[in-house]
């Protein structure tokens, strides 16, 4: 009679997806270089707190940084400070989704398949504009409102 293998809490069953996505970071951690791995873990930190997959960056992080793109802008030309608004939201999110990407890919990229990086980085490119359309929508339409009072986004 021969025992099942035993596995670790929480660990997936074996030959599942997520079986093969955690042998994959397991591998990393064991053979990568401390520095390496470091660089990885911080850049995905980044990444996710920029990225819209985080609840509550848009208050802490990304709003601020936008407004700090919108009074930059504003500072020169006044009228575009809703414009900078937009364009520093959108690109905290683009930011935070390359840096998810690419550090995800270097940990769970299959090193015979390679994939297409630049498609990859397309698609984040795709997702973070269509998600900054979608909240610039819902504050134009009302649905969501700005802490900012004069701010009129038409």
């Amino acid at each position: 009679m021969q025992l099942p293998p035993s596995r670790a809490p929480g660990q997936p069953k074996a030959g599942s997806r997520l079986a093969l996505l955690w042998q994959r970071v397991r591998a990393f951690l064991a053979a990568g270089h401390p520095l390496v791995q470091l660089r990885v873990l911080v850049l995905l930190a980044l990444g996710w707190l920029l990225s819209p997959l985080c609840w509550w960056n848009d208050l802490v992080i990304n709003l601020p940084i936008a407004y700090g793109v919108g009074e930059l802008v504003g500072h020169w030309r006044p009228e575009w400070l809703a414009g900078g608004l937009v364009a520093g939201y959108w690109l905290s999110n683009v930011v935070g989704i390359v840096l998810m990407q690419t550090s995800a890919m270097e940990v769970f990229q299959d090193p015979e398949n390679p994939g297409n990086l630049r498609r990859e980085l397309l698609m984040g490119l795709l997702t973070s504009s269509v998600y900054t359309v979608a909240v610039f929508a819902l504050v134009h339409f009302g649905v969501l409102h700005t802490p900012l009072p004069e701010l009129e986004l038409t």
